[in-house]
């Protein structure tokens, strides 16, 4: 299959099949339909089918899809058929809790480091991992071949620290700063900003009151 421009909305959609198809797995499911897919995910047969014929569609007439299979090739296509090493630059509540996510390595993400600027956490353990200063952070990258940076720091020291990851290799930042990143072209970001999801739960809800008024 030729390489093509696939759309972040078809790539947005890929971690929730991947999830979805894991859990039958588990229950043992081996084959499903386009349609059966759609009543699970709420997403529409077609749509699922357009997103599958984007990587060469995996299912078969009269068959659908192997699930066993299209758990793995969707693995493969969101790279978690390899292993990516990950420190965490900020080790307070939400640093620490994501170091305590333990399914980050059932996905191939390795937790290798966490580091912050205040003495008082610095020498603490997460997981396991010792909390480093900040002054060790650029060594820390070289020595132990790191891809992926988590910021979960205040905003006012995200974009400085920020170039510094990039300035020493790091390809790809998960931000959780309250600031979009603008980074050079090629180092991967996803921005990550929990009072958005919040704010639309809000909007939702307040929808959702008005109509019941109005009905």
């Amino acid at each position: 299959m030729e390489d093509k421009e696939i759309s972040q909305a078809v790539i947005s959609r890929l971690p929730r099949y991947f999830r979805y198809l894991g859990e039958l797995r588990d229950e043992g499911v081996e084959r499903i339909s386009s349609q059966e897919l759609s009543e699970l995910m709420h997403v529409t047969a077609s749509q699922i089918r357009q997103d599958f014929n984007n990587f060469g569609g995996f299912g078969q007439q009269g068959y659908g899809y192997n699930v066993d299979y299209l758990y793995h090739e969707i693995a493969k296509i969101l790279g978690l058929n390899q292993t990516h090493s990950f420190i965490i630059v900020g080790a307070g509540n939400l640093g620490r809790a994501l170091g305590n996510y333990l399914n980050f390595e059932r996905r191939g993400f390795l937790f290798k480091g966490i580091f912050d600027e205040n003495p008082d956490l610095v020498g603490t353990s997460v997981r396991g991992v010792c909390v480093k200063p900040m002054e060790e952070l650029e060594q820390f990258i070289h020595e132990n071949d790191i891809e992926i940076a988590v910021l979960t720091i205040p905003k006012t020291g995200a974009i400085a620290v920020a170039d510094r990851l990039v300035n020493n290799g790091i390809r790809a930042i998960w931000n959780f700063a309250h600031v979009d990143l603008s980074l050079p072209e090629g180092i991967q970001v996803e921005n990550v900003h929990l009072s958005d999801s919040l704010m639309k739960l809000s909007y939702n809800i307040t929808k959702f009151s008005k109509e019941k008024n109005q009905g």
